[in-house]
Order: C-alpha cells, then sequence, then structure tokens
C-alpha cells in the first residue's frame, strides 16, 4: 500500500496519477454543491455508463461467435485486492496505535504536562480559529490533496534549488539566534563581586592557624 502511495504522489506512472488526482479533485470540489453521498451515487452511475455497453458490446460478439467469450474488464477482476489475515491484524494495530498516540499526546497537552508544549498548542489552537474563519475543513483538504501530489514533484525537479534555499535559511537562523543570544548576554546583569575578607578577621584566623601549624611541626 505504503509503495503505491509513493508511485502515485512522485507520479512514477504519469496516466494513472493523473485519472487518481483529477478524481480527487473533481470529486472534492463536487462535494461543494453537492452531498457525499449524491457525489459518489453520479460517479459509480458514470463508471457503470461506461462498464455496461461495453460488457453488452463483448457480449454481443461472443453470441455471434466474433468474439472467443474475453471479459473486457478480467485483468481488473483478477486482481487480488483483498487483506490477507496478517495484513489485516498489521492495518488494525497501526490504526489502534495511532489512535493511542493521539489521545495520549492530546491528554498530555490539555492537562498541561509540559508548559511549553501547551502553550504552543494553545498558540495553535488559536490560529486554527481564523483558518476556521477564512475558509472550511473541505478547502483545506483539496488544498492538502493539491500539496500532496505538487509538492513532491517540485521538489523531485528543483532537488538542487531547494537545498539551497533550505541551507540559506537555515543559516540565517542560525545568525538571528546568535545575535539574539549575544543580545542577551550584554543585557544580563553581571555577578556581584564577592564580600572582601575584613583585616580584622583575616589576622584573627592567620593567629588561629600558627598554633596548629607549629604543633604540627613538633609531632613531627
Amino acid at each position: 500500500m505504503a509503495n503505491k502511495l509513493v508511485e502515485l504522489v512522485y507520479w512514477r506512472h504519469v496516466r494513472r496519477t493523473g485519472v487518481v488526482f483529477t478524481g480527487l479533485v473533481i470529486s472534492l470540489a463536487s462535494v461543494f454543491q453537492l452531498s457525499v453521498i449524491t457525489v459518489l451515487s453520479h460517479i459509480c452511475l458514470g463508471a457503470m455508463c461506461i462498464t455496461f455497453p461495453l460488457r453488452l458490446y463483448y457480449k454481443l460478439l461472443e453470441l455471434l461467435r466474433w468474439n472467443p467469450g474475453v471479459h473486457p474488464f478480467e485483468s481488473y477482476l483478477e486482481n487480488d485486492s483483498s487483506l490477507t489475515d496478517k495484513d489485516t491484524v498489521m492495518l488494525v494495530e497501526e490504526v489502534v496505535l495511532l489512535i493511542a498516540f493521539a489521545i495520549t499526546e492530546i491528554k498530555r497537552l490539555l492537562f498541561i504536562e509540559n508548559m511549553i508544549d501547551s502553550i504552543k498548542f494553545v498558540i495553535l489552537l488559536y490560529l486554527l480559529t481564523y483558518v476556521g474563519v477564512l475558509t472550511n475543513g473541505l478547502t483545506l483538504v483539496i488544498t492538502a490533496v493539491i500539496a500532496l501530489f505538487s509538492i513532491p514533484l517540485l521538489y523531485k525537479k528543483q532537488k538542487l534549488r531547494i537545498r539551497r534555499m533550505v541551507r540559506a535559511v537555515k543559516n540565517f537562523g542560525k545568525r538571528i539566534k546568535t545575535m539574539v543570544l549575544g543580545l542577551i548576554e550584554s543585557v544580563r546583569p553581571s555577578p556581584a563581586p564577592e564580600p572582601a575578607a575584613k583585616p580584622g578577621l583575616a589576622a584573627s584566623a592567620a593567629q588561629a592557624a600558627a598554633p596548629a601549624a607549629k604543633q604540627k611541626a613538633k609531632t613531627k
């Protein structure tokens, strides 16, 4: 499944990817005007308007003995797209793990396990409120589909230029970080010097240490 998705995204089979991409965009755009059930019904009816006459045509050729009984969609019917028990178990495990991870992360952010992560989450939610006012979820899905099929192809064709731009952005970010750290260090107050010992206390300490030194020398 993952390999097929990668082949579609990177346009390794141009005709197949074009059909899938065009169908997805047209279907999602149609949902703006019609309900999902209506769109799916019309898509299936449109497909059967092509497959049904073609099947009747081949059946007629078979009755006239001009066709040796070849099914026009035999390759599609023989293609086994069912999941084995092992694949089903692996898919269910991945879905369950993904749901459990999402629930754990949301619980961690909502109940403020880490203050910085929760603040980032609050900022993201606040920005999403503005996104929700400007657009709806269906527009975001269409944009995501277009980006999914466009960005990998763009990166594949402009790989060197994009890497240069990313490297320049990283260097600029490092310079800004160094500048900010330098400003923080210059503004930060210097640590207070340690108070000097009073002369009287120093003299008394020296006098107290002198007899102890003499006693050690005698014992030796």
